[in-house]
């Protein structure tokens, strides 16, 4: 009688294991896909053109550097209508590979620019000089979700 209340319990644990390791297994529906970095621009009233010249130039040529060195998969500017005196009306969007990528890379690219643009007071000037032109709301990091399962 003991034995079979023994051998009882060892089924009952061993059902419950494995039931824990299908349910473990369960697909999940979504799965994370790449990390973008969106910052929101309201451009001053008649400095779009100044802003653009900006992007097409310096801000593009910094993506594409940083780009032909594999810290950023791609980049784009959305241009929207701004529903308030305080709404954004552009966004700039950079997509990385995922944020380790993201971290691991910010020195190297802060490298890359310093190069590419000159040391610290003339990065510091440009920031300045867009300042005249646009107004920096704010900047987020998100995350694309995949809508299909992780293969």
């Amino acid at each position: 009688m003991r034995r079979e209340r023994l051998l009882g319990v060892c089924l009952a644990v061993c059902l419950l294991l494995l039931g824990a390791s299908v349910y473990a297994q369960l697909v999940r529906p979504v799965h994370d896909g790449t990390v973008w970095e969106l910052s929101f621009i309201r451009v001053k009233p008649g400095m779009g053109p100044a802003y653009d010249k900006y992007l097409a130039s310096e801000w593009k040529k910094e993506q594409e550097a940083l780009k032909a060195a594999g810290m950023i998969l791609s980049y784009k500017v959305i241009a929207a209508e701004a529903h308030s005196p305080n709404d954004w009306d552009l966004m700039l969007m950079v997509e990385f590979k995922d944020l380790t990528t993201l971290e691991a890379n910010q020195e190297k690219a802060d490298a890359l620019l310093q190069k590419m643009f000159g040391g610290d007071e003339k990065v510091m000037q440009g920031y300045k000089e867009r300042s005249e032109i646009r107004e920096v709301l704010g900047t987020r990091l998100a995350r694309e979700i995949i809508l299909e399962p992780k293969k």
